[in-house]
């Protein structure tokens, strides 16, 4: 009646194990260390990279802890933030001796401490929010009103070219305020304005007027356009912000909208406050020139002499000199899209380009008279340009849309799309809200966290094995196994814990013993009812399911409303709610189950049970009224 069959027994088993290997990352704690990722597309973070960073370590007489390269950054992991500043200084001076111009972000941060063994099993920490890791928070306001400016003047030159490509006379086009004004020689020609303006831009309201210059056509963005270009804006903003801070390395970093035109940034474990304003004021622009095809520019291209006047050189990918005009031909700010494909023709990774009308334009112009010879496209970072590619023009391009090509992987060409698409913002932002949380303040949280759990936590166990005697032994062995299954979930999903997380952990843990609770009593008043020991066990767990499962579903069901409907720390204390309401029911119905099975199922003539009113056979069976 009261035993488990072997399989059910290694199922607990299995749990426990993983769940004690991926909750033991959590008690190594963090370590200061130095990263080092690329500032640059063009800059290759290799074992090379590892090889120079260790070198200016000994030069320095630092010794390092770990060194650890990734896929995009290597980190040098070090005992006391005194040898971490030491190190940083080192490895900026020898990786950027240009300080004008430097090829690496060297920023301070924390890495975890867990050992290669654990590693190797993906075992990871729980990731810590700002809160109790530390770290740096930014508000930063969009300015919407440019941002909308900014699409205002982008559409004027579309207008001009639909009116010349529709052959209508007019006396300009201009933005005056937060519309574009046509001037046109009459009415009729005014109502041409109109006819073709409503046809290709529906965003645009159209309308006539009278001034004493003569007639203008006046053309507005309508509410639903104006609203569309400022969450775009906020959108790729946004989007810009997640590139810039990936060269940071930060885990789990917050970057979500607040109210309508800010934003919230927040960087857990950095501690370099100036890198990260860096980072976030980075931006990647487009530019596109005609390669210098002269006698003197070909030599200056294989180093025979000077760069002729009018020109300059930058390098490509591989490192190989390109001379190209001053003169741009196209910036990134008529592009109007950049995403990742590939070549049609030889299937090599391509980065595709959409211009808008006055690039698609000028592309066509310039491609139609400059066949047979190089077009350079230039992508500037920090104002240092790197010629992405440098084809030749085999014919005239029309469409607007423009391939870029050239011996790219696939990572290459998805990040310099995203560059492109997201290098730039589409609208200001200035920092209005700086914090900076030291890692002391976030220790201080950590520890009063981990006390409110642990004091918590040895309460309850308290309470149950004075109340239940052995059944509540069982419950607190449940409980403890229910927390260490929280934290390992937590870790394999790599959440984020903050202090309402933790907040979240304790209500939990108070929630989680109830249905034991609930089992305890269910078998206390089967005892009373004069059931046998063994009966009364299985009529306690069985009685009590559907009201254990009752009361967790409603519960979960407040979480769930949370998570979908909150936002920040709300958010961060409903997962941790939802994951423990899950954790708990597996733990405090299968697992003590399992525990209460194995001590009684064994004993074939079972007279009394340790549950806090012990029943021997043969005595009367006693009722609430009896005191218990």
């Amino acid at each position: 009646m009261n035993r488990y069959p072997v399989w059910k027994y290694v199922v607990m088993a299995v749990a426990l194990v993983i769940a004690t290997l991926y909750t033991l990352p959590n008690f190594f704690g963090e370590a200061p260390a130095v990263q080092v990722s690329a500032a640059r597309t063009s800059t290759q973070i290799n074992l090379g990279t590892v090889t120079a960073i260790e070198s200016a370590l000994q030069a320095a007489q630092l010794t390092p802890e770990a060194v650890q390269f990734e896929a995009n950054s290597v980190k040098a992991r070090f005992a006391s933030t005194d040898q971490q500043i030491k190190a940083r200084d080192a490895i900026e001076h020898a990786l950027n001796p240009n300080a004008q111009a430097p090829g690496y972000v060297v920023a301070l941060n924390l890495v975890p401490r867990t050992p290669a063994w654990l590693q190797s099993l993906n075992a990871a920490p729980m990731y810590l929010g700002l809160d109790l890791r530390g770290g740096v928070h930014f508000m930063l306001q969009v300015d919407m009103n440019e941002a909308v400016l900014k699409k205002l003047d982008s559409m004027a030159a579309d207008v001009r070219t639909t009116l010349r490509d529709q052959r209508i006379r007019h006396g300009g086009v201009r933005r005056s305020g937060e519309a574009l004004t046509v001037r046109v020689g009459s009415a009729a020609v005014a109502d041409e304005v109109i006819q073709a303006g409503r046809l290709a831009y529906p965003d645009l309201q159209v309308a006539q007027s009278s001034d004493a210059e003569g007639v203008v056509v006046r053309m507005g963005l309508l509410p639903k356009a104006r609203l569309e270009i400022q969450q775009q804006a906020l959108k790729q903003n946004i989007t810009t912000l997640h590139n810039r801070i990936n060269e940071l390395g930060v885990a789990e970093p917050v970057i979500q909208q607040q109210g309508l035109d800010r934003i919230v940034v927040q960087l857990p474990g950095v501690q370099d406050t100036a890198k990260a304003k860096d980072i976030l004021g980075r931006t990647a622009t487009l530019e596109v020139r005609m390669v210098d095809e002269s006698a003197e520019g070909r030599a200056a291209e294989a180093g025979t002499s000077a760069v002729p006047f009018g020109s300059e050189r930058y390098f490509d990918r591989q490192g190989r000199p390109v001379i190209v005009k001053r003169d741009v031909v196209l910036t990134g700010d008529s592009l109007n899209d950049a995403q990742p494909g590939f070549d049609g023709q030889t299937q090599e990774p391509a980065v595709h380009l959409t211009l808008d009308g006055k690039g698609a334009r000028i592309f066509k112009d310039v491609t139609r008279d400059n066949v047979g010879k190089r077009m350079a496209i230039l992508l500037f970072e920090k104002g240092q340009g790197e010629v992405v590619t440098a084809p030749v023009i085999r014919s005239e391009i029309g469409g607007g849309r423009v391939q870029i090509s050239g011996r790219m992987t696939t990572t290459e060409a998805n990040d310099t799309a995203l560059l492109l698409r997201a290098g730039s913002l589409a609208a200001p932002m200035d920092i209005v809200e700086e914090r900076t949380i030291g890692p002391s303040l976030g220790a201080e949280n950590i520890a009063k966290g981990f006390d409110s759990v642990t004091y918590g936590f040895l309460v309850v166990i308290a309470f149950m094995c004075v109340y239940y005697m052995l059944f509540g032994a069982f419950s607190s062995i449940a409980l403890g196994f229910n927390l260490l299954m929280m934290v390992s979930v937590l870790s394999m999903l790599q959440a984020t814990l903050t202090l309402p997380g933790m907040a979240a952990m304790a209500l939990t843990l108070g929630m989680a013993i109830d249905a034991n609770v609930l089992i305890n009593e269910r078998i206390r008043d089967e005892l009373r009812g004069g059931a046998s020991p063994q009966a009364a066990i299985n009529a306690g767990y069985d009685r009590a399911w559907g009201t254990i499962l009752d009361s967790n579903i409603t519960t979960m069901i407040a979480g769930i409303a949370l998570f979908l409907f909150g936002s920040g720390p709300v958010r961060g204390f409903a997962v941790v709610h939802v994951i423990g309401i899950m954790t708990s029911m597996f733990s405090a119905v299968f697992f003590s189950r399992g525990l209460v099975n194995l001590w009684y199922g064994r004993q074939k003539r079972l007279k009394s049970l340790s549950i806090g009113t012990v029943w021997k056979a043969g005595a009367a069976p006693k009722t609430l009224a009896d005191g218990e």
